[in-house]
């Protein structure tokens, strides 16, 4: 809000009482706090002649402050569970109400889209096609979604035999494992994770290949990234 006149600023002082202090930890955290909290981000000085100072109230004032932050950032997440791809598919099916009742929606996680893939393996016996029916349908209606969302889905690497002829081509493409086809016709870049060995075995080290093939034409690169207490930080 604002605090003085157009004209000039107070033409007092503050009288000894709480208020003071507290509107000077107004101030005081309005500066410090990051601009993506609401502050200002600049520096302070605070010369403390009462002893008056109290960091366990300021502390307490910031917290506040960054709580509200926080529940912003989570009301603006919806989290759905999924225990079978059935559960995934039935989803997908209210993604599209989903997005139009909610229009400021503009990325889609999904973690893992293999998840399911030994309970799929096992329903659908022999046949491939079983296998994928219900990811293949899932495709479908991600396919049909026009709503100019990202969409990013991990999937998990599978481990192959060294052995048998299709070995050396397997090798390859060992990040399309889990991926049904209806799937990889959709995938537009492609990132693929793994564990560095690290100097300092407190740091999780992973280096990161990503590849895209979009409108013809194809491009790579490998980044590095380490996963510390803030998340991901890349190098």
């Amino acid at each position: 809000p604002r605090l003085f006149a157009d004209d000039g600023g107070p033409d007092h002082v503050f009288h000894q009482f709480r208020g003071k202090t507290e509107l000077l930890y107004h101030l005081l955290c309005r500066c410090v706090l990051p601009v993506a909290a609401g502050g200002l981000e600049v520096d302070v000085v605070f010369v403390d002649t009462d002893y008056s100072l109290d960091m366990f109230r300021l502390v307490s004032i910031l917290d506040n402050r960054l709580n509200a932050a926080l529940r912003s950032c989570l009301s603006r997440l919806l989290v759905v569970h999924c225990c079978s791809s059935s559960q995934l598919l039935l989803t997908f099916h209210f993604l599209e109400t989903t997005l139009s009742s909610r229009p400021s929606v503009a990325l889609l996680l999904i973690d893992s889209i293999s998840a399911f893939y030994w309970p799929d393996r096992s329903e659908g016996g022999a046949s491939v096609t079983r296998q994928e029916e219900k990811l293949s349908k899932c495709s479908e209606l991600m396919a049909r979604l026009d709503y100019r969302i990202t969409i990013f889905a991990t999937c998990h690497t599978i481990r192959r035999s060294s052995s048998g002829p299709s070995s050396s081509s397997s090798a390859s493409e060992p990040d399309r494992s889990y991926l049904c086809r209806s799937w990889q016709r959709l995938v537009t870049h492609r990132l693929l994770c793994s564990r560095q060995e690290a100097e300092n075995k407190s740091r999780q080290v992973f280096s990161v290949h990503c590849s895209s093939s979009w409108m013809g034409t194809k491009a790579s690169r490998v980044s590095s990234f380490t996963v510390t207490d803030g998340g991901v930080e890349f190098t």
